[in-house]
């Protein structure tokens, strides 16, 4: 599975981390950015992760900022993203299972380390159940394509 990681200067340290632990779980990373601690605008790496996901070069997609907020507003408003933010492995595993979400969205200032690796885990993990859910998530592309 490819992997597309990106941060701002505020999720900077976590995507490393991030980075070593999933290589060393033999995922394919890209990385997108930022590429230092020095201060960067978030918008440009939820849009480098979203588009690398939307496109089909990762499957997946985990960004991170100090909140994770405004990095997955950014995210989703790339065709096809359906970032989510997620503080706990309940909410990862609703992501998945629920809403197919393709991209994590972490708060390196909201959650711990070994926290935020449990959650990556359980998000890259848990597939998405479809039935009466793949309702929902047409829905919702029906909305990105303007359709209701």
């Amino acid at each position: 599975m490819k992997i597309a990681l990106g941060s701002d200067h505020g999720g900077f340290f976590y995507k490393e981390k991030i980075k070593e632990y999933l290589k060393s779980k033999k995922y394919e990373i890209i990385d997108k950015g930022t590429y230092s601690p020095e201060p960067v605008d978030y918008p440009y790496f939820g849009e480098n992760v979203g588009m690398a996901v939307a496109s089909g070069e990762a499957d997946r997609g985990i960004i991170i900022c100090g909140t994770g907020i405004g990095i997955s507003i950014a995210a989703n408003k790339i065709k096809g993203v359906r970032a989510a933010l997620c503080t706990n492995e309940f909410m990862a595993r609703m992501a998945r299972s629920h809403n197919d979400a393709n991209v994590l969205a972490l708060g390196q200032r909201v959650i711990g380390l070994d926290h935020a690796l449990a959650i990556v885990d359980v998000f890259l993990e848990t597939p998405f159940e479809g039935g009466r859910h793949e309702r929902r998530v047409k829905l919702i592309l029906d909305i990105e394509e303007g359709k209701i």
